[in-house]
C-alpha cells in the first residue's frame, strides 16, 4: 500500500482520519504541489484527474476521493472503534453530515480561496471564476453561522462521538484560517469545538 501525500487540507484530512484510526502506511510519497508534480506525466499515471491525496493498494487499485479513503481505512481497521458509524443509522448520519459540510462549507470556503487569494496558482490548473470569490466566501460563513446553532449542545458534529465529519470539517477550516477565511469566534459552539479538535494529538499529524 503507497499514501500520496502533499501540503493542503485534502491530504491532512486522511492523515488525521488514519491517525485517530492508529492506521500507518510506511510508504509514502511526498507530491509537490505547488511546483505543479501532481499534474506532470508520472503522478497522471497515478491520479489522471491529477488530485491529491492518493492511496494505492497493493493490487494496484487507486483510490483518490478523501471520503472514500477514509470510510475504506475505517473497514479495514476494525480492531479501533468505527469513524464512520457501527450501525446503518450512524454511517447515515455521519455520511449526511459529511455531505451537508462538503456541499455548503469547504466547497465554496475552498472555491473563494482557489479564485482570489489563490488564483496565481490555481487560474492556470481549473477554471477559475473572479467575481464569484467574495459571495462564495459569503456563503461559507453563512453556512457556519447556521451549523453552530445545528450543533446545540452536542460535543460533535454528530453527537457525543468524533467522527469523519469533524475531521473533514476540522481540516479545512484550520487552513482557511490561513488564508483569509477564519472562523467567526461569534460561532461560540464551533469555536469551542475547534478548540477541542486542535488539542487531540490527531491534529498533528
Amino acid at each position: 500500500m503507497k499514501f500520496y501525500n502533499s501540503r493542503g487540507p485534502n491530504p491532512r484530512m486522511v492523515r488525521m482520519f488514519m491517525a485517530e484510526k492508529g492506521f500507518e502506511i510506511p510508504n509514502k510519497v511526498e507530491v509537490d504541489l505547488l511546483a505543479g508534480e501532481n499534474r506532470k506525466e508520472a503522478f497522471l499515471k497515478i491520479n489522471p484527474a491529477g488530485q491529491l491525496p492518493a492511496l494505492e493498494l497493493d493490487d494496484g487499485t487507486v483510490l483518490t476521493e478523501i471520503t472514500a479513503i477514509c470510510e475504506y481505512v475505517d473497514e479495514i481497521k476494525k480492531d479501533t472503534p468505527s469513524l464512520v458509524g457501527a450501525t446503518p443509522a450512524e454511517r447515515a448520519v455521519t455520511r449526511m453530515w459529511t455531505r451537508r459540510i462538503d456541499l455548503n462549507i469547504v466547497e465554496p470556503a475552498a472555491n473563494g480561496f482557489r479564485y482570489s487569494e489563490g488564483l496565481k496558482l490555481f487560474q492556470n490548473r481549473i477554471h477559475c471564476i473572479p467575481q464569484a470569490a467574495d459571495d462564495l466566501k459569503a456563503t461559507a460563513r453563512e453556512w457556519l453561522v447556521k451549523l453552530d446553532g445545528m450543533m446545540g449542545a452536542r460535543p460533535f458534529i454528530t453527537g457525543n462521538k468524533i467522527t469523519m465529519a469533524d475531521i473533514f470539517l476540522f481540516a479545512f477550516l484550520d487552513f482557511m484560517g490561513g488564508v483569509k477565511q477564519p472562523l467567526d469566534p461569534a460561532n461560540k459552539t464551533l469555536t469551542a469545538w475547534f478548540e477541542r479538535m486542535k488539542a487531540r494529538p490527531s491534529a498533528a499529524a
